[in-house]
């Protein structure tokens, strides 16, 4: 099965067959994207779908730079995100952010691009760890 709930490479989903996935979470994935171009202007939206294993996520960009990555599943979605050594050092000192989520992080594998963590969210999640990521990403 594919991360995403939608699977089919032929099209991207459309904004009914989202708000329909996503169910009570779609607002927390509109409350996300907006909060995201407030703090750090205009974001373009691009739609990929790297494989059958993932099917389709959204990336939200800044000019050629990803910042997250929203996968849509069935009543929730997976918010991704990749952070440099300097971002995830800042990130890992951050008091503000929740423990277990700069335990996630340290435990997270380096790799070239930097450490990735995918969070779930579900209705009623707080955005503010992720946003605070973001921050770090950006900084």
């Amino acid at each position: 099965m594919a991360l995403s709930c939608f699977a089919d490479n032929s099209r991207p989903p459309d904004a009914a067959e989202l708000a329909a996935a996503l169910g009570p979470a779609a607002a927390l994935w509109g409350e996300l994207r907006r909060r995201a171009e407030a703090a750090h202007g205009p974001l373009q939206e691009e739609w990929k779908h790297p494989g059958k294993s993932f099917g389709w996520s959204l990336r939200l960009k800044l000019k050629e730079r990803v910042l997250l990555y929203l996968t849509p599943q069935q009543g929730f979605l997976w918010a991704g995100i990749v952070l440099g050594e300097r971002a995830s050092a800042a990130a890992l000192a951050d008091a503000g952010l929740p423990p277990a989520l700069r335990q996630t992080l340290a435990d997270s594998k380096a790799y070239a691009e930097g450490r990735g963590l995918r969070l779930e969210l579900r209705p009623g999640a707080e955005l503010e760890p992720l946003l605070r990521l973001l921050d770090h990403k950006l900084a």
